[in-house]
């Protein structure tokens, strides 16, 4: 995760999108495109992306799709939100009144799940080529 801000819900994603592309960009200089759903088209993200030297792939489903249908790339997004959801203090509620404390800890779930990851490489890679 290169970047992460808690915003109020009244924030429309568009609106703040720049702000966590920025903070990409600074994180990850060689950063070169960032994917994003149908909310992450329009001019608002296509120019903080072209500022930042970004390029903006925006996945959507396709026209004749019926139903539910796995889309490219999105499922590294719905994966990661569940990730969240193992963790008490992120799991469908905000309990946080602070929008720093709520990026903390989700932060901290993420370092938690890299460390038991890299303590454990050999059951990580048996579960990622179950997987496959």
């Amino acid at each position: 995760m290169l970047a992460v801000e808690v915003q109020s819900a009244s924030v429309q994603d568009p609106v703040g999108a720049p702000s966590v592309i920025a903070e990409a960009k600074r994180r990850a200089p060689k950063l070169q495109l960032l994917w994003g759903d149908g909310r992450y088209s329009g001019p608002t993200v296509e120019a903080a992306a072209t500022t930042a030297g970004l390029r903006v792939e925006v996945v959507k489903k396709p026209a004749d799709q019926k139903g539910f249908q796995v889309l490219p790339r999105r499922w590294v997004v719905e994966r990661t939100f569940g990730w969240f959801g193992k963790y008490r203090r992120l799991a469908g509620r905000d309990f946080e009144t602070n929008p720093s404390n709520s990026e903390t800890w989700i932060k901290l779930s993420m370092c938690n799940l890299l460390v038991r990851r890299l303590t454990s490489p050999l059951k990580w890679q048996q579960k990622k080529q179950n997987l496959i």
